[in-house]
């Protein structure tokens, strides 16, 4: 299959066009006139293609479009949108599953091009358990939660078992069909893991039941927490409709004292 590097070829028209329009553009214009001029150039005929690169892959069947990815990786040829975008627009689901079980280039290709399509969610999860980087497995968990009600049980169940325990109250914390069974979950790592009380304080915060407010009113009221867990805790009570106005003393605090001398403490809102 003859390849070519669109993307080369419109890095060099791009060079020539920015030094011929040197000084004209303020570099927020850049911004924007460059993604439009990347566009425009899926519509200009190559001769040395014979086609332009919108059209050469709208030439392709829907397999010749896969086996075009797959020897782009391979080959080490930069992938284009243009590629991208004939896949995603044609190619079905099925033959982009096969994908997920390629090299580590493949299957990072494949999460961006299956989303968070239903077909795909049983995979991710399967995957989870898998011997695979933290990073790509995040980005499998930002498409699962998306559709957090299609996997419910199969995360429970996960957790029960002990894997990827993190990965699965985040994605427990994103479902919307009540479940006593999950609510149960966060509070207890809630109360359980002082660790790690902001991320399980925002976990509760997804979930949304007005429920978990009395454990966030109780823990919030203490006076062990540190600024940054009072202000976790303050946006989750604020998220499930409470609020605390009770008035707080963090100035001996090591990170508010950080903030407050690069001037920083203004983003975080007003200390009661």
């Amino acid at each position: 299959m003859k390849l070519y590097d669109f993307d080369g070829m419109f890095d060099k028209k791009l060079g020539d066009f920015i030094e011929k329009n040197a000084g004209k553009y303020k570099e927020e214009e850049w911004e924007d006139i460059i993604p439009k001029l990347y566009k425009q150039f899926g519509d200009v005929y190559i001769k040395s293609v014979g086609n332009t690169p919108k059209g050469f892959f709208a030439a392709m069947t829907d397999a010749e479009l896969i086996t075009a990815l797959k020897t782009h990786l391979q080959q080490g040829v930069p992938v284009s949108e243009f590629l991208c975008n004939a896949i995603e627009e044609r190619v079905s689901v099925e033959l982009l599953l096969p994908l997920l079980d390629g090299s580590e280039e493949e299957r990072g290709y494949a999460v961006h091009l299956l989303g968070n399509d239903d077909r795909a969610l049983d995979k991710y999860m399967a995957m989870l358990a898998g011997n695979y980087d933290e990073e790509f497995k995040s980005r499998l968990v930002d498409n699962i939660k998306e559709k957090a009600d299609l996997v419910m049980g199969q995360a429970v169940k996960n957790y029960e078992n002990g894997i990827e325990k993190e990965f699965m109250l985040e994605i427990m914390s994103r479902t919307a069909i009540p479940s006593e069974k999950i609510f149960e979950i966060l509070i207890n790592e809630f109360r359980t893991d002082p660790d790690n009380l902001p991320l399980h304080a925002s976990y509760l915060a997804s979930y949304g039941d007005p429920r978990a407010l009395e454990y966030l009113l109780d823990k919030i009221d203490e006076e062990g927490i540190s600024f940054i867990e009072y202000k976790e805790l303050l946006l989750a009570i604020e998220a499930l409709g409470g609020s605390y106005d009770t008035p707080r003393d963090f100035s001996s605090d090591p990170y508010y004292q950080l903030l407050t001398r690069n001037g920083a403490s203004d983003l975080f809102g007003k200390i009661k």
